[in-house]
């Protein structure tokens, strides 16, 4: 059958990618009066989200969720067409992204019991949410089925998903709750660098440092050393890394990682892109970050050896 790919805002995907893979983005909203929301990208671009953020740095901005009405709005139109749809969202750890897309699904449901939606908590969001909606999009334009794409997607394609990152500092962490408060003024006290990581949907801490440099260096320390205690193979992933709102300090931490994905034996380039208004609003504007995914070929190609082994 027909299917739509699509996903929340967190996916921070460019209208580029949005039109070359065909995806459908249901946006998030951001505000930084309270009262105001845009939705992002579509009314206000992530540019000017971070202009607004460094200009006025304790006036912290906030998003909402898309809501129920937002995901009858995208998914009723295909399920009237007679198309299904594949839907990923935010992890909920998060947002309650998923929980929205859930219950509209659910609605929809009661009139169209024959109707075909699948909402997959990506236990990610930006850089790693994205790759593993392109992913989805390109196993669609591969001629996958709808069955076998909601398989990939939510078995070894997302239990392989990290993101590895760093923030410039902890008060848009601490401001939204997400570390303690002891922590916070501790580490705004010793100017700590937090080496933070998100796996199956939470986020932990994995150490600090003590400088900028230090800290993306560590970063890509943790990257390789998640390959060596694995076992997985380097070159079955897809490396996206991603920048607030500093982009030559981007490609600077781009140049370091490409360097050590190389003596890895990873001859792709990793992808650099901007971080959306919907996770910089938790981790301030400068994080920088490694998200990483297995590709649906790895995943396939596995797959294959185990029916033939088992």
């Amino acid at each position: 059958m027909e299917y739509q790919v699509m996903s929340d805002g967190a996916c921070d995907l460019t209208m580029d990618l949005r039109e070359k893979y065909h995806i459908q983005v249901v946006p998030f909203y951001v505000s930084f009066d309270g009262d105001h929301y845009y939705k992002e990208i579509d009314e206000i671009g992530i540019r000017e989200v971070y202009e607004r953020m460094v200009q006025e740095p304790k006036n912290y901005p906030k998003t909402s969720l898309p809501s129920v009405q937002n995901y009858l709005d995208a998914f009723l139109p295909h399920v009237e067409a007679g198309r299904g749809v594949i839907c990923f969202t935010i992890t909920t750890s998060l947002s309650g992204s998923y929980n929205s897309a859930v219950n509209a699904k659910e609605i929809i449901e009661e009139d169209h019991p024959d109707a075909k939606i699948t909402v997959i908590n990506s236990m990610g969001a930006t850089v790693m949410q994205e790759i593993h909606v392109i992913e989805a999009a390109k196993m669609q334009m591969d001629g996958y089925t709808y069955e076998e794409v909601v398989e990939t997607a939510t078995g070894q394609m997302r239990e392989s998903g990290r993101i590895f990152f760093t923030v410039g500092d902890l008060d848009y962490l601490q401001h939204g709750g997400r570390i303690g408060k002891l922590a916070g003024m501790a580490g705004t006290v010793l100017k700590l660098k937090p080496m933070i990581t998100l796996k199956d949907g939470e986020i932990e801490s994995s150490g600090v440092a003590r400088s900028r440099k230090k800290s993306m260096l560590k970063v890509i320390e943790i990257m390789k050393n998640h390959f060596e205690n694995s076992g997985e193979d380097p070159k079955d992933y897809y490396y996206y890394l991603g920048f607030g709102y500093d982009e030559d300090e981007g490609k600077e931490f781009q140049a370091l990682v490409d360097a050590q994905l190389k003596e890895m034996g990873v001859t792709e380039p990793s992808r650099l892109m901007q971080i959306g208004a919907t996770i910089c609003v938790h981790t301030g504007p400068y994080a920088l970050g490694i998200g990483l995914m297995k590709k649906y070929s790895a995943c396939a190609e596995a797959k294959a050896k185990q029916r033939c082994t088992a």
